[in-house]
């Protein structure tokens, strides 16, 4: 082979065919997968390109922002974003494309444009909202009714934040003297390890579900760009789908994240967390003064009334006495008449029984008998119904209708037809 290049002078050629085919900057829409920067300032990225179907890598090149243009650029997009600038965000940026014939392909970042990225973050919220939106829990945490006295709060937070310490405070020294009872389950509030440490308290308070009433997450301060941990499918979903109502103050005023839009009640800070429980507090108050006050006028009402009816029933006790003392006479009078009546016609039927009970007995005298013919015999005053009570020579009595006849007993015969 008569020619050839060396490695540099291929470098060399290809620096300076990019030079003349490409414009001096470029605006460049790609995603972060990386993110360092140096002691010296010096911010090193990787850009990389997602097959929107498959999502697998179909490009990739390094960047570089130097110190000088990172310090400026850095705060004026997390700024405008509110989104720290870390990698898994797409950026829109503008590039220099820099070819070293020892370090190789490059691109320089001279700017950006925070608007993209916040377009971009607004279309993933809404992504996220709509598919809770389809699966049906967007709403479900919304519809859970407030506890009308919420005391026990199981509180979501970071330990040594400022915003947890203000919360307590306000909710102790509340003007009302309201007693509550909250409880930290600590995690991390910022940072990509947010939702994962949130995820966990949630879990542990859904341990003892019915020890709580609601459970509040806030988050004491920190820069707007330490939102992005509030903006993610897994914990919006959870929140969401839990069976307590959760009230988020996570610091913020602009723009509410997904975390907020899916929470039962977003306030602004936790002071104004606190400031909602104590408000719901001093409502129930309210409320219990207003029926205890209702309670009160009824019942004095009732009594007035009670004392009124018994003050007319005192007046007109002694007339219904009269009355009721003549209706009972009346009664009494028309028991007695009815009394005397019965009695009467009950001697009547007595009278008219013995009658004919008399009517009977006469029928019955042996007297009777005797006058029509029929006499008795008696033995030593008893009456002799059968030859065989008699014996040869015994003393005999015989009644006739007129008279008796005493005789002796001689021979004794037998009716043979009636034996």
């Amino acid at each position: 082979m008569s020619s050839y290049l060396s490695l540099y002078e291929l470098n060399r050629r290809v620096r300076s065919l990019l030079t003349r085919s490409l414009p001096d900057e470029c605006w460049l829409q790609a995603e972060l997968s990386e993110v360092h920067v140096n002691s010296a300032g010096h911010c090193y990225v990787e850009f990389v390109q997602k097959d929107a179907r498959s999502n697998a890598l179909v490009a990739k090149a390094r960047g570089t922002i130097w110190s000088n243009i990172f310090r400026l650029l850095r705060p004026y997009f997390e700024r405008e974003t509110g989104q720290l600038f870390m990698a898994g965000i797409k950026v829109l940026v503008q590039v220099r494309v820099d070819f070293h014939e020892l370090y190789g392909y490059s691109l320089v970042v001279t700017d950006i444009d925070p608007s993209y990225t916040v377009g971009d973050l607004v279309r993933k919220r809404r992504e996220i909202l709509r598919q809770l939106e389809e699966e049906g829990v967007l709403t479900l945490n919304k519809e859970l009714p407030l506890p009308a006295v919420p005391q026990r709060i199981a509180v979501i937070s970071s330990s040594t934040a400022a915003g947890y310490g203000d919360f307590c405070n306000q909710l102790e020294n509340n003007p009302y003297g309201f007693r509550f009872f909250p409880v930290l389950f600590p995690a991390i509030m910022q940072g990509d390890r947010a939702e994962a440490s949130i995820l966990e308290a949630l879990d542990k308070i859904h341990l003892s579900v019915q020890e709580w009433d609601m459970v509040v997450i806030i988050r004491g301060g920190g820069a707007t760009s330490d939102l992005s941990g509030f903006d993610t499918y897994l914990l919006a979903a959870a929140c969401a789908q839990f069976p307590l109502p959760v009230i988020t103050g996570i610091g913020h005023e602009r723009d509410d994240t997904v975390l907020d839009l899916v929470a039962h009640t977003r306030v602004k800070t936790p002071t104004a967390a606190a400031s909602f429980l104590v408000n719901r507090l001093r409502e129930a108050a309210d409320c219990l003064e207003v029926l205890s006050g209702s309670i009160y006028t009824y019942v004095q009402a009732k009594l007035e009334r009670e004392k009124s009816r018994i003050d007319e029933l005192a007046r007109r006790l002694p007339s219904l006495v009269a009355l009721q003392r003549v209706r009972q006479d009346q009664r009494l009078e028309l028991l007695r008449q009815r009394m005397a009546i019965a009695v009467e016609r009950r001697l009547q039927d007595q009278k008219h029984r013995l009658q004919i009970l008399g009517q009977r007995l006469k029928g019955c005298d042996y007297r009777r008998l005797l006058g029509k013919g029929f006499s008795v015999t008696l033995k030593n005053g008893h009456v002799v119904t059968d030859v065989s009570q008699l014996s040869p020579g015994d003393t005999i009595v015989t009644r006739l209708g007129n008279g008796e006849v005493t005789s002796q007993v001689g021979n004794l015969q037998m009716d043979e037809h009636l034996q």
